[in-house]
């Protein structure tokens, strides 16, 4: 079984910055893509920016410029730097990561809560 533990999130005034990381646990042979995702109250779940294995992103339109993945594939985990947030980046940012191990499986953490105030 593979856990994704988020951590990171919180409460932070329009124009600042926070770190989410996210740490993969459990039986991994390899982890495919790692990603964040964020959903709005009242909203779907939208992907918010991804990364690949050989270090390809992939971001939204509403963060290109302003958010940053990176991961380290020794540690299994994946990192988002969030700078000049807004409020309506206000959401619960989920982990995701396709891990390969006996079977290939795609995993979710529980969630961080963000919370931009203007």
């Amino acid at each position: 079984q593979v856990q994704l533990v988020e951590s990171g999130g919180g409460l932070v005034q329009a124009g600042g910055s926070l770190r989410l990381s996210c740490a993969a646990s459990g039986i991994i042979f390899s982890i495919n893509s790692m990603g964040w995702y964020r959903q709005a109250p009242g909203k779907q779940r939208e992907l918010v920016a991804t990364i690949t294995s050989s270090g390809n992103t992939n971001y939204a339109d509403s963060v290109k410029g302003r958010f940053t993945i990176s991961r380290d594939n020794a540690k299994n985990t994946v990192h988002l730097q969030m700078d000049n947030l807004k409020s309506e980046d206000t959401a619960v940012y989920y982990c995701n990561a396709v891990v390969r191990a006996f079977t290939t499986g795609n995993y979710w953490g529980k969630g961080t809560l963000v919370t931009v105030s203007s």
